[in-house]
């Protein structure tokens, strides 16, 4: 394969990808000022702006696109979960033993009740444990008997981690707290020998934010010819944000991706390429929230705009998982050359993140993923986002443009 674009070397251009400025990128935005980078918090907004600076010293036209976001869910403080029967007591460690429900209702202060078994017929003030897999029925059956609330079973990540999210499914009208697997098990064992006493805080509520979308522009020479295709590359960067007592890094959702599009573009901003089409990035707010910027901003581009969307490049394993929406068969097959050419292994895979929001609105759209280490828990660190993935997410990209702009 070669360019035709004028006064373009594709292996120095690929070489001139920098692992080094990658990951300072990943660095800062997973830095403690910037407190997990949650929609509508400070940190969040402060980020965004580290952002357009960073693009603006690359020549772009930015511009921040403020937009609404309703029910995030928010943890103002740490939840409490501990039992008790005659001979012992248990407090249960947040994050690692059990976390909050999405759909719980609000207990800012500590409950304490009995617990109640699935098979009891009488739930009426008592924290009910609920038969795995079977959340919502029990969630019905303890609003109308007024149970305290409802205990769940929910499973881990590899090391033991209980990942956090911030958007899902409407509140119930009782408490609802996830157990570990193990540690819901051992709650219904020691109920079969004997009363149990609970005691239990849920200090979540939903809020209504302000996300702001990062747009930058590379205006064109006045002499080039106008454009025959226009390209956007986005990355959302906003995490779920810190709990009260523990850091989100949000190292390799998204940090990851924001510095290899940030890469590729300081790379691409550089070259003849810019005279052969339109480049535009957004960096995307509000993603952990429902793809809520995107959504935004969709709406808002031409019927042309080719999108590649890149969620997580902290590790790459067998093959990048790239999914395709919209008009895009076109894109995909420069993505494919792309990817011969830089080496770098594909594989179709669900990406449910930005892409699917630009696909919807009727745009070629392509999601790229390249693993994320630590998933939205406090074990998503900068050390875990590796340089040689960020490396094939970067050039990957710079390679699809460079070849669409041949």
């Amino acid at each position: 394969m070669t360019f035709t674009t004028a006064d373009v070397d594709p292996a120095e251009l690929l070489e001139a990808v920098s692992a080094e400025r990658m990951q300072a990128t990943v660095h800062e935005l997973a830095a403690d000022r910037y407190a997990g980078r949650r929609v509508g918090t400070p940190g969040g907004q402060a980020s965004a702006v580290w952002l357009a600076e960073r693009l603006g010293e690359l020549g772009a036209e930015t511009q921040l696109s403020g937009f609404d976001v309703a029910s995030v869910r928010e943890l103002y403080a740490t939840p409490v979960l501990e039992w008790s029967t005659g001979d012992q007591a248990q407090r249960l460690e947040h994050r690692r033993d059990f976390v909050v429900h999405l759909a719980s209702a609000e207990l800012p202060r500590p409950r304490s009740a009995p617990l109640a078994g699935h098979s009891e017929t009488e739930w009426s003030g008592r924290w009910a444990l609920a038969e795995p897999g079977d959340w919502a029925r029990a969630c019905e059956r303890a609003e109308a008997q007024g149970a305290a609330g409802v205990l769940t079973a929910r499973g881990t990540d590899a090391e033991g981690w209980m990942p956090k999210m911030i958007a899902g499914p409407p509140a119930r009208r009782v408490p609802v707290v996830a157990l570990r697997t193990e540690a819901h098990a051992r709650l219904a064992d020691a109920l079969a020998a004997g009363p149990v006493q609970v005691t239990a805080s849920m200090p979540l509520r939903q809020i209504t934010t302000r996300g702001h979308n990062v747009h930058a522009r590379f205006p064109r020479p006045p002499q080039s010819v106008r454009a025959r295709l226009r390209v956007l590359l986005t990355a959302h960067y906003d995490g779920v944000g810190d709990d009260p007592d523990q850091r989100m890094p949000a190292a390799a959702d998204n940090a990851s991706g924001v510095a290899a599009i940030l890469e590729a573009t300081r790379i691409l901003s550089a070259t003849p390429v810019l005279t052969a089409l339109e480049l535009a990035v957004a960096f995307l707010d509000a993603e952990e929230a429902g793809a809520r910027g995107s959504a935004h901003h969709a709406a808002t581009l031409p019927p042309d705009t080719l999108v590649i969307n890149l969620d997580g490049a902290a590790q790459l394993h067998q093959a990048a998982a790239v999914e395709a929406g919209g008009p895009a068969h076109a894109l995909l097959a420069t993505l494919d050359q792309a990817a011969r050419l830089t080496g770098v292994p594909l594989r179709a895979g669900a990406m449910a993140s930005d892409n699917r929001r630009y696909a919807a609105a009727g745009l070629a759209a392509i999601g790229i993923g390249m693993g994320m280490p630590g998933y939205q828990t406090p074990a998503e660190t900068p050390d875990r986002v590796q340089p040689d993935t960020l490396l094939a997410a970067a050039r990957l990209v710079v390679a699809t443009v460079m070849l669409l702009g041949a």
